[in-house]
């Protein structure tokens, strides 16, 4: 499959020899006080703190995902302010993952679906993260929109959250949730396989939950993980090493806080501080990637 979003996925991590991917989650009360002190909105704010961590991690990782979420809460200048985000990412040469976790049923995923994933949508994202609590039908557009324009898609199968045990851990009929969902992901991933051995369809699986990690590691060998929960949430190096097949493959680490607001963490502020802050975002970016090398197979890109 020519172009597909999980040959593209694993060219970039092979580029950058890392799994990692940042996190674009803007949050006032943690941006540098350069952003909030000068006059500026935070629709912009946002955006230029979000362009200065491109700057630096753009030569770094192969993905960043952009958590609409925050920008929502601005109204229609925070989604200005996204789409210039996802450019800019563009440009650079990112891959973007889309985190919105989206999901409707009929025409209204189809809108989702068609406004969201590929270059040539309203937003130009290369994947989008869904929910499957509405059923299978409500999955389908997302799949075949995603064929259609090479992109790729993240399915919710065992979030990093611990409320995500109250429906995702629920047994029927002798199985978990989460197992049925990743059985449908595999399914998906199979039937459109690429180059590097891996679907469009992937899975978001929590780096808090390394058992279950592992167990859907091998439930679902042809779809790229991609585990959230590593820093900030706990998650270690270790713990998500079982999501990797033995080239190094098959997972994307996102870290989000632990990079993007390094400036406050003890071990970086007493160095670099508020006025520094993009060159703390570049040392706990390599510190990160190090740690990943150091524990998985990723070490072996």
């Amino acid at each position: 499959m020519p172009d597909c979003f999980a040959d593209r996925l694993a060219t970039a991590v092979k580029e950058t020899s890392t799994p990692l991917i940042v996190g674009l989650d803007p949050r006032w009360e943690s941006l540098p006080s350069c952003f909030r002190d000068d006059g500026a909105d935070r629709a912009t704010a946002y955006r230029d703190f979000c362009l200065g961590v491109i700057d630096v991690v753009a030569p770094l990782v192969p993905a960043v995902k952009p958590q609409a979420a925050f920008f929502e809460q601005l109204g229609w200048p925070g989604m200005k302010a996204l789409a210039q985000v996802i450019a800019a990412a563009r440009e650079r040469g990112l891959l973007v993952i889309a985190d919105g976790k989206r999901n409707d049923i009929g025409s209204t995923a189809v809108g989702y679906a068609e406004g969201w994933l590929g270059a040539e949508s309203a937003w130009g994202a290369d994947a989008l993260t869904i929910s499957p609590y509405l059923g299978d039908d409500s999955l389908e557009p997302f799949v075949q929109t995603a064929r259609d324009r090479q992109a790729g898609l993240f399915v919710l199968v065992k979030t990093s959250n611990p409320g995500g045990r109250f429906l995702q851990d629920q047994q029927s009929d002798g199985q978990t949730l989460y197992r049925r969902v990743a059985d449908w992901v595999e399914g998906s991933a199979a039937e459109q396989l690429g180059d590097c051995g891996y679907g469009a369809t992937g899975a978001v699986v929590g780096a808090t939950y390394p058992e279950q990690l592992a167990e859907l590691r091998v439930a679902m060998p042809h779809a790229w993980l991609l585990v959230p929960g590593f820093g900030s949430q706990g998650g270690t190096a270790a713990d998500v090493a079982p999501a990797f097949d033995d080239r190094g493959l098959g997972a994307i680490i996102n870290s989000s806080r632990a990079i993007l607001f390094a400036h406050a963490r003890p071990e970086y502020a007493s160095r670099y501080g508020e006025a520094e802050w993009q060159r703390a975002v570049e040392e706990a970016t390599r510190d990160a990637i190090a740690e990943l090398r150091a524990a998985t197979s990723a070490g072996k890109l």
